[in-house]
């Protein structure tokens, strides 16, 4: 028996069990220089210091402000001892205040704002390890306000440290920054990625009496996936534009509920197709969607004012880039299996379905605010983190008692 079609199916739907995993995190740590040192503020996410120490009091799946404010020195203190900014020989004085939320689009982030006092001036080397240890896909986003301009970094296990003070990045440096998150957020975007795949499932088909056939001429379908690929890649790249420079400004919750929506109506196409011919107006159309969801990831980085359109260029490349990526693995596997039973009977139909149903979860996760799924990070259950009302940008103090 050829093994290749089996295979071929297990890698094609082996990636929708891996959107249910929980989105690879990201904290974010922006710091302004005063006399004598620098003030910090960091968002880290609630999700991520439930699972490394625990906040979760009675274990009944949602973190309430009491539990969080039981856990406050617990959480600066974890979180301190995985920040280090050394000035000489000396490292720098952390003294933090008190502990707040607030909510970005992935969920609710505890807000640490803290004063780093450095005996000495000079070359000053940030060292971030925050859960490195525990999560090997985590990302520190470090923006650094300086008085030269406004430079971001992503921290990562590759590249825990960066030096302050150094001469200000230049705006191809910054470029070459936003281009790599870029590439970085579309591999871990799985809500973008099964679009994607959900559009490409036919492209190496054509359909012909109410039956899909395969493809006889791969320039065809090159044409086709190019069409599909360049229509999405527009599509995102103006409301990206059109949402960072505040033109147009969605709520987090519409958009990603949004975006859900547009994976279950590309796959549900593939079930029952209205759109045969010119697929790359489908991909347009939905994929407008999309670029309000990755304005959300730049919203939350910062954007330099000195080098915005080099920064908006680079990061619209590096989703580009990192969307070539998936087409250059998927489509010549597509290719050589679109002749077989399986793939038209099996990876299409089987494939197409759990992407709309994984996507309705979502869209009626996101929509309603509830869980259906337990999210799974790093192979274990996560608390639900019950948000109920919207804070975007707001703060809370602590001391309130309500759950989050």
């Amino acid at each position: 028996m050829n093994r290749k079609p089996w295979f071929a199916l297990a890698l094609l739907l082996g990636l929708a069990p891996v959107a249910f995993a929980h989105k690879p995190s990201d904290s974010y740590l922006s710091l302004t220089p005063r006399d004598g040192g620098w003030t910090a503020r960091w968002d880290i996410a609630l999700r991520d210091l439930e699972y490394a120490i625990g906040l979760d009091g009675n274990g009944d799946g949602a973190i309430t402000w009491g539990e969080v404010r039981a856990r406050e020195s617990v959480v600066i203190a974890y979180a301190l001892a995985h920040l280090t900014l050394r000035a000489g020989d000396a490292n720098c004085a952390a003294r933090s205040g008190p502990l707040q939320v607030v909510e970005h689009g992935d969920g609710v982030y505890a807000v640490l704002d803290f004063a780093l006092n450095c005996p000495a001036p000079g070359a000053q080397v940030l060292d971030y390890r925050l859960f490195f240890d525990l999560d090997p896909s985590h990302r520190g986003l470090l923006r650094v306000d300086a008085p030269a301009g406004t430079e971001t970094v992503v921290l990562s296990p590759e590249q825990p440290q960066h030096l302050l003070n150094a001469a200000p990045a230049s705006g191809w440096q910054q470029f070459a920054s936003y281009w790599k998150e870029g590439v970085w957020h579309i591999w871990i975007g799985f809500d973008h990625i099964l679009f994607l795949l959900a559009l490409l499932l036919p492209a190496v088909l054509w359909r012909e009496n109410g039956r899909w056939r395969p493809a006889t001429a791969l320039r065809t379908v090159l044409l086709e996936t190019a069409g599909i690929v360049t229509a999405f890649t527009v599509a995102h790249s103006l409301t990206l534009t059109l949402a960072v420079l505040g033109v147009v400004d969605l709520p987090s919750r519409l958009v990603e509920t949004a975006i859900a929506l547009t994976i279950v109506l590309a796959a549900l196409n593939n079930l029952f197709p209205l759109v045969t011919t010119r697929r790359w107006s489908l991909a347009f159309g939905l994929g407008l969607i999309h670029g309000f969801g990755f304005a959300s990831v730049l919203r939350d980085l910062g954007l330099p004012n000195n080098a915005l359109a080099l920064a908006l260029a680079g990061f619209n490349l590096g989703v580009e880039t990192g969307q070539l990526a998936i087409v250059a693995i998927a489509l010549p596997l597509a290719f050589v299996l679109r002749q077989t039973w399986l793939y038209r009977r099996l990876a299409l139909p089987v494939g197409s379905a759990a992407v709309a149903l994984l996507a309705l979860v979502w869209c009626m996760e996101r929509g309603l605010n509830i869980n259906l799924l337990s999210p799974v990070a790093h192979g274990v259950a996560t608390a639900t983190l019950a948000s109920p009302v919207s804070l975007p940008g707001v703060h809370r103090s602590l001391p309130q008692p309500n759950p989050i």
